[in-house]
Parts: structure tokens; C-alpha cells; sequence
């Protein structure tokens, strides 16, 4: 793997309200541009474990991984560099959170319309779109369990 490369894990967040899901999205200080939480991976942590940490200590929130939902890859520009980036999107159940979220400048939740309506980048759209199939299975499989326990 090369050296240089930047990981780039995305936490893809929803909780049920009313037997129906809400995402959260972001948005940073300088920006009007809502996003998927995004944090860059520390050496030796695993991409899952980045956005673990980064919903614990960020959002103060409980979150349990349910699948990756996708990858891209893209470059940045660091100290007048071009270091190529690996984003994983990680679909992610919020267990418990706290009621203010003061880690991110802005954050809220919204249903899948208004999410995909804020969001600007193509990729997280797409990440989204990825994530809601995710979803729909894991909630499939889930009203079979209790059905059939």
C-alpha cells in the first residue's frame, strides 16, 4: 500500500424515529455545505475504529457499525503535495447520543429527501443512496428475526 495514501473514513449515521430512519450530516464553521462526517484514519487504527472514535468524541454518540456501504478514491493537496486519498463509507446505527452535539460546528438530522437535497457532492449521494439499501435490508432481516426468534 502506498505510504502517502490518505484514509479517509465516513460515518454514514442514521436513528428510527417513528419506524423511520434519520441521517446525520454535518457542516464545518467556514462552509454552508452540509456533509457526511468524515475523519482521516491515525496510523495503525482501523478505518472502522476512526469513525467510532470520531462519533464518541465528536458527537458524544454511541454508534455500532453495520456494513461498509462504499469506497472512492480521490487526491488532496497537502503542503503543496498531491497525496492520493481512500474514502470508506461505513453505515452506522446511532445506539445513543447526546442532545447537543458540540464536536461539530453544525449538525442535525433529516429524513432521506432533505439529506439527499443538502447534500452537495456527488459522492455522498451516491455513498447515501448505497447506505439506504444497506439499510433496508439490515431492517428486513431484523423484523424477520423477531418474527422468528
Amino acid at each position: 500500500m502506498n505510504k502517502n495514501l490518505v484514509l479517509v473514513s465516513g460515518a454514514i449515521v442514521f436513528r428510527e424515529q417513528h419506524n423511520k430512519p434519520e441521517w446525520f450530516l454535518i457542516k464545518h464553521q467556514d462552509d454552508d455545505v452540509w456533509e457526511i462526517p468524515k475523519v482521516t484514519v491515525r496510523r495503525g487504527e482501523s478505518s472502522v475504529r476512526a469513525a467510532l472514535r470520531m462519533m464518541g468524541e465528536k458527537a458524544f454518540m454511541t454508534t455500532r457499525v453495520l456494513e461498509e456501504v462504499g469506497r472512492a478514491g480521490g487526491v488532496t493537496n497537502i503542503n503543496g503535495k498531491i497525496v492520493p486519498q481512500r474514502y470508506l463509507y461505513y453505515l452506522m446505527l446511532s445506539k445513543s447520543f447526546a442532545k447537543d452535539i458540540i464536536g461539530f460546528p453544525d449538525a442535525n438530522w433529516f429524513d432521506y429527501s432533505q439529506t439527499v437535497k443538502k447534500l452537495s457532492s456527488k459522492r455522498e449521494k451516491t455513498m447515501l443512496k448505497e447506505a439506504r439499501g444497506v439499510y433496508k435490508k439490515w431492517k428486513k432481516e431484523r423484523k424477520a428475526k423477531k418474527k422468528n426468534p
